[in-house]
């Protein structure tokens, strides 16, 4: 458990780099904001431990974060204030790096599903980048941020 909240602030301080490397935002004001999602990350992982419900951790995480910005949570403006310092981007990159080292240790169970596996990921991927790609599309077009 404390590897997992170890590498839960490791991937914290990695984004803050990268948010800083990338999109010239001091560690100094994003540090408030990835201090917030790191937490939000470790409680969420938490709850998927002592609640009996069984759902993936990101479910237990998503719903807390969903909580904790909603309007009717308070202080949830200044949250969405210091978190929009983050940029998601600066996020994501480490979080995908972690998750293709971890694939790398099942690389034998992979192997053993054979090739059908790849056809179906390739076209699974695919799917959801192009539903992705729609979905960021249209909620664009919609709030006006490209023409």
């Amino acid at each position: 458990m404390k590897d997992k909240i170890l590498t839960f602030i490791i991937i914290g301080i990695i984004a803050i780099m990268g948010n800083w490397v990338g999109y010239n935002v001091s560690p100094i004001d994003a540090l408030p904001g990835m201090m917030i999602i790191v937490a939000v990350t470790i409680i969420g992982f938490f709850f998927a431990k002592i609640i009996p419900i069984k759902l993936p951790i990101v479910v237990w995480v998503s719903m807390l974060a969903l909580l904790i910005t909603t309007p009717i949570f308070p202080g949830n403006a200044s949250i969405i204030k210091v978190t929009e310092q983050v940029n998601f981007m600066a996020l994501a990159t480490p979080i995908l790096a972690y998750a293709g080292l971890s694939f790398g240790k099942d690389l034998k169970e992979f192997k053993k599903l054979g090739w059908r596996i790849v056809v179906i990921s390739l076209v699974v991927y695919t799917g959801t980048f192009l539903l992705s790609t729609l979905v960021a599309e249209i909620g664009f077009r919609l709030t006006g941020k490209f023409h």
